[in-house]
């Protein structure tokens, strides 16, 4: 049965919305009112009994005001300083506006390095289920003080996809400043048509998109579509709309169309293999032979050394790498329970020989199938 947008609304409990830079800011800085309105509707769908995390844009627009700036620094640590006076003026603009309607927020800054590592992945999930369960609404944002590009999320885009994953999430919603996908860039183009609904992505997808960034934000089009592409094939639904639109948010959960709907996979991807899938950049590559692709994607084996004809990268036991198959294709992610070099050493040998080439041998697998999530896995 197709899911659709009414019923996914319907059926959602706990949702992120994702505001971005160009509906937050204006000429002066942050436009409070913007602010307020999705403030106010953010409380309204919380007084109607559902979980609300707030990803939000705005701190370099606030930031660049209090500095005196009229346009985003080149200078990464200049923009780094202006985010760093930003979020403060932007997480104070958002305790006020919620707390007209009794609710109080949290402020959570985050990184790559905290969503990738196990560890700190799980005590951010445990923080944000607390502020949760005590009713408070957790903002959320990439760290830009402290961020360089090994430890860079990206866009807020990809940070609420993951935030979505990390959560389990029913429901990511990202408000813009154009009404969803088009045919064309609708500020360009009169004629460019709003695409309701989409249920596959491909290159043509993609460059209908564009890669069209606003003034402030990182993000553009394109952005939203790969995180629309990530959520969806976890089992996790995803609608673009206008963010300045008049109570945007209450007419989504009352069941009005507005902007893109992306249509979920069918069945949902387990927590643990989403992070996997689409939370951890991979080390490196394993390329299997023909025998080995048909083990772990017809039959759902794990990943033995006898299948691998090549390594790629240098990584350690527990990182993750793609799987490839010999014509170059990616198949999945998974973590390797041996370092590159082992790996070259037992690499087309049967897993009896491991303890001989190694001398220790502590898997079986060079990926389990627990710990491996494919591209097309259902």
């Amino acid at each position: 049965m197709k899911t659709s947008s009414a019923t996914c609304f319907h059926a959602a409990r706990r949702v992120v919305v994702k505001v971005g830079s160009n509906v937050l800011t204006q000429d002066q800085g942050l436009n409070l009112k913007a602010l307020r309105a999705i403030s106010r509707q953010i409380c309204y769908l919380i007084d109607h009994g559902l979980e609300v995390i707030l990803v939000s844009s705005g701190a370099m627009a606030s930031g660049m005001k209090k500095v005196g700036l009229s346009r985003r620094p080149e200078d990464v640590p200049q923009r780094q300083a202006v985010a760093a006076v930003g979020q403060a003026g932007l997480i104070m603009a958002y305790e006020k506006a919620f707390a007209r309607y009794g609710k109080q927020v949290a402020q959570i800054l985050l990184t790559s390095d905290d969503l990738t590592s196990r560890q700190r992945y799980l005590n951010g999930r445990n923080a944000l289920h607390t502020l949760l369960s005590w009713g408070v609404v957790p903002i959320v944002n990439e760290n830009d003080t402290v961020m360089v590009e090994e430890i860079q999320v990206g866009d807020n885009d990809n940070l609420a996809a993951m935030i979505t994953l990390l959560m389990d999430a029913d429901l990511l919603v990202i408000l813009s400043d154009i009404d969803g996908l088009f045919t064309k860039d609708p500020r360009a183009h009169d004629e460019a048509e709003l695409i309701p609904e989409v249920s596959t992505f491909g290159q043509r997808l993609e460059q209908l998109a564009g890669d069209i960034p606003g003034p402030l934000g990182r993000g553009g089009m394109l952005s939203k579509i790969r995180a629309a592409k990530k959520v969806t094939a976890a089992g996790v639904p995803m609608i673009i709309a206008r963010g300045n639109k008049p109570d945007v948010l209450k007419k989504l959960f009352a069941g009005k169309p507005q902007g893109t709907f992306f249509v979920p996979r069918k069945a949902r991807l387990a927590s643990r293999k989403s992070w996997i899938a689409f939370t951890l950049k991979p080390k490196g590559a394993l390329t299997l032979d023909a025998g080995a692709v048909r083990a772990i994607v017809g039959n759902g084996k794990s990943l033995l050394p006898s299948g691998i004809v090549g390594v790629d990268g240098e990584f350690g036991k527990g990182a993750p790498v793609r799987i490839v198959g010999i014509d170059g294709r990616v198949l999945g992610t998974g973590l390797a329970n041996y370092s590159a070099g082992d790996i070259r050493k037992i690499q087309g040998q049967k897993t009896s020989r491991i303890s001989d080439l190694l001398g220790e041998k502590p898997y079986d697998e060079v990926v389990h199938r627990d710990n491996l999530v494919l591209n097309q896995e259902d």
